[in-house]
């Protein structure tokens, strides 16, 4: 028997809606495997959740193909099996269309849109085996959009393609859904929210990292394997309300 069961594995886990997604995982009972770019932070994540043998992270920028294998190969060493991925990894460079480099543009899309691609593809035969999920974090702004953010909505776009597409391909052993959220507050106090910011939302406030993390464990139940291929949408209602000045 599997010393933990069921294992996950999270990019972009450092801080903010990977962190709150962690630690919604790790209170499902989850061997945890954290990745992220920013290894003092994520480091420090795993030791703050405070389940050595349950949580572990590895150093990963996912738009390397060999650094998303070894993540792979990794998690398998330690836990010995895959049943969850979740590509929260992500990357805005806001500037104007004309101003916004290729390279920035490239760079962008690469974490973004690729690097879900590349977890996807190097998963899938542990997933396979677990009949397992994978859930990838997109934006409300695959929908809709503030200015200066082509290359952030485009890769969001992007993304909610691939969920449905990957949830064709890999099927019907692995379940591919996509979250959209949009104004999560992840400033975890350090800025203060207006009265206005949180009525504007039709719910009545922002978000928070954690309804990001409860829709993730929704998804990733195997009780709900009816669902695939889609992108649920935690916005508080704002892509549902019309805005006109009057």
């Amino acid at each position: 028997m599997d010393k933990f069961s069921p294992v996950a594995l999270v990019t972009g886990a450092a801080r903010g809606i990977g962190q709150a997604i962690a630690v919604e995982l790790l209170g499902a009972g989850y061997g945890l495997m954290l990745a992220d770019i920013d290894e003092e932070r994520g480091a420090a994540t795993a030791r703050e959740l405070a389940a050595p043998e349950r949580v572990h992270f590895r150093a990963t920028d996912v738009a390397d193909p060999r650094a998303v294998q070894s993540l792979i190969d990794a998690t398998i060493d330690v836990f010995g099996r895959l049943d969850l991925l979740v590509n929260n990894a992500g990357l805005m460079i806001r500037k104007s269309p004309e101003e916004l480099s290729v390279e920035e543009w490239q760079r962008v899309l690469a974490v973004n849109l690729t690097g879900p691609f590349l977890c996807a593809c190097a998963a899938a035969p542990h997933l396979r085996k677990r009949r397992g999920s994978i859930i990838n974090i997109a934006s409300t702004r695959a929908l809709m959009s503030e200015a200066h953010t082509e290359a952030y909505s485009a890769s969001k776009g992007g993304l909610v393609a691939l969920t449905h597409a990957l949830a064709l391909s890999l099927g019907p052993e692995i379940r591919v859904n996509c979250l959209s959220p949009g104004w999560i507050d992840v400033s975890a106090g350090a800025e203060a929210l207006s009265a206005a910011d949180h009525a504007q939302h039709p719910a009545g406030r922002v978000g928070t990292p954690e309804d990001i993390a409860r829709a993730v464990r929704f998804l990733a139940d195997p009780a709900n394997r009816f669902i695939t291929g889609q992108n649920l949408i935690i916005d508080g209602g704002m892509t549902r309300k019309m805005v006109y000045v009057e």
